[in-house]
């Protein structure tokens, strides 16, 4: 468990409806949150962030003079900003729309409306990112663990790579997409796989093929984060011998509780 509480978080809430910042932050205050910051637009946002760093930033989709897509872009690129776990609060469904916030670290994604139990897992996914917790292993030293992530994009590396860190895993490896993966594989001794599906060149399933067909690595453990949605796809990933899998945006307890079962299990 975390040594943080819901209650130490200092959150900026950024949603321009005058409405619906007081529902959000009357909600943020039933879950014990006591320090909230608002902003209504992007640059004000910005600002805010610059004078104060907050411990999570929750956004709405669209604002006057912009939207959520660029306020998380300019955090990325801004290195006081860029590690900043990012919540998105929107009504939109379409995945086209919510995939660049799945695929750029988000920490959650809440639908509109919402309810208690998915701002409450989203906030301690938050403590899970911002707070160190060991796990223990029967068969492993986890600081001993030596682990591949493979992700396309940079920010889900970064994110996956901060919550293993944070559970004592100090050997990371990353590589951009399974083609990479297989090239450090003939280069590097790893225990674990952590990758994503959709990925150009070799994506997750034919890394997870090259993987289980290999008489060097067909024993490695291989965990799949992705935003995958469709079931087919998904059959394919599970017969092809993947251990675990887990959707993006993930929680890191879900992570955590994935990897005690699979590895001491192997």
């Amino acid at each position: 468990m975390s040594t943080l509480c819901i209650s130490e978080l200092n959150i900026l809430l950024v949603e321009p409806s005058a409405l619906q910042r007081k529902i959000i932050t009357q909600q943020l205050q039933d879950e014990h949150v006591i320090a909230i910051d608002t902003a209504t637009s992007l640059h004000e946002a910005l600002e805010s962030m610059l004078r104060v760093q907050p411990d999570l930033v929750i956004s709405a989709l669209h604002f006057d003079d912009g939207s959520a897509t660029e306020l998380l872009g300019a955090m990325r690129r801004l290195p006081a900003l860029a590690d900043i776990p990012f919540m998105l609060i929107s009504s939109e469904t379409r995945k086209s729309q919510l995939e660049i916030f799945k695929q750029s670290g988000t920490i959650a994604i809440l639908p509109k409306p919402f309810t208690r139990h998915h701002l409450g897992a989203a906030l301690n996914a938050t403590l899970d990112v911002l707070d160190t917790d060991p796990v223990e292993l029967e068969h492993y030293a986890i600081e001993s663990l030596r682990v591949l992530v493979v992700d396309d994009s940079r920010m889900a590396r970064k994110l996956i790579s901060r919550v293993l860190t944070n559970l004592g895993i100090e050997h990371l490896f990353e590589a951009e997409d399974g083609r990479a993966a297989i090239e450090l594989l003939g280069r590097e001794t790893v225990d674990l796989v952590v990758t994503d599906y959709n990925m150009p060149e070799v994506n997750g399933l034919e890394l997870t093929e090259y993987i289980r067909h290999s008489e060097f690595y067909a024993h490695l453990p291989v965990l799949m984060v992705t935003s995958e949605a469709n079931e087919a796809h998904l059959s394919q990933v599970a017969h092809a011998g993947v251990n675990a899998m887990t959707d993006k945006p993930f929680e890191p307890e879900n992570v955590k509780r994935l990897l005690v079962q699979m590895l001491d299990q192997s």
